[in-house]
């Protein structure tokens, strides 16, 4: 079954970078000149994505603005005869159907999933998370889908990081079945190096289908009242197959003010208005 949706959680209250999203959502913070969101809508379309759920929270009104129409801003635009301005904007609302549910409370990332079934159905579904943008050019999620497509079972984004990391993250224990591709056998939140199956850590982006709503329908929250999408994958493990995929592709985590500042620097040396300008103001820094 081809994958057509994609749930997108973005209720989350983006402390890291307070004060700055004190008003407004961390998805809604712009890398250059579009905001983080934009460019996980645009790589979910980019894989064949043709309907987008958000799962909300209070104050995120300014994503459901962003992929509306603005008349005033686009009368003006016409009046100034800022065309290229017009085109970008006024293609935003029809990249894909959108949807949008809320989460009541902060009942964690299982929990947000779980708001917007009644949407999905029993059909398999694409989840990005708003804080790990990857740079190639065939979008990450679609690379899942390529794995999805052969095995027709849920597909985890893997990235090898160094092994001193490894507490910081969820990782995997694999049984490697091909170049990238790996049946996960556990997943382990946050271990000592010691304690850690490999350096193998989890991405943000998934391939899930009905069996993975049912694990996360059954299970109790944890210790902080939460529900984990990687507690029902746990779960799931001990019935059916979980892949993993270490994708193609260079991740940033904009959900860090360090990952954000690089992704900012990276995609303004790319950006056609700005790489000259900008790369010559960078070179002359005395970066001592």
């Amino acid at each position: 079954m081809k994958i057509k949706k994609a749930i997108m959680p973005v209720a989350g209250f983006g402390t890291r970078f307070l004060p700055a999203t004190k008003a407004q959502p961390k998805e809604m913070l712009p890398i250059v000149d579009k905001p983080i969101i934009q460019y996980l809508v645009e790589e979910a379309v980019s894989a064949g994505i043709e309907e987008i759920i958000f799962v909300t929270g209070r104050g995120k009104r300014a994503i459901e603005d962003h992929f509306d129409y603005s008349f005033e801003l686009e009368h003006t635009l016409v009046e100034k005869n800022k065309i290229d301005r017009l085109k970008e904007i006024y293609k935003l609302p029809s990249l894909a159907k959108y949807a949008f549910v809320r989460q009541p409370k902060p009942l964690g990332d299982g929990d947000a999933i779980l708001k917007a079934r009644h949407l999905i159905g029993n059909e398999p579904c694409a989840i990005l998370f708003g804080d790990d943008i990857v740079d190639f050019k065939k979008p990450c999620i679609a690379q899942l889908m390529d794995v999805f497509e052969k095995y027709n079972d849920p597909v985890v984004a893997l990235e090898k990081i160094p092994m001193k990391d490894v507490c910081k993250f969820g990782v995997i224990k694999p049984n490697k079945i091909s170049e990238r591709t790996y049946e996960i056998k556990d997943l382990i939140e946050k271990p000592s190096v010691e304690e850690a199956p490999s350096n193998l850590s989890i991405v943000g982006k998934y391939i899930i289908t009905s069996a993975v709503f049912q694990e996360l329908e059954k299970i109790k929250p944890g210790k902080d009242g939460e529900i984990r999408l990687a507690d029902a994958l746990k779960a799931l493990l001990k019935k059916k197959a979980v892949y993993g995929y270490e994708f193609e592709g260079k991740r940033y985590d904009c959900g860090s003010k360090l990952g954000f500042l690089q992704a900012t620097v990276d995609f303004a040396l790319k950006h056609k208005e700005l790489n000259g300008e900008f790369r010559q103001y960078l070179k002359s820094l005395d970066l001592k």
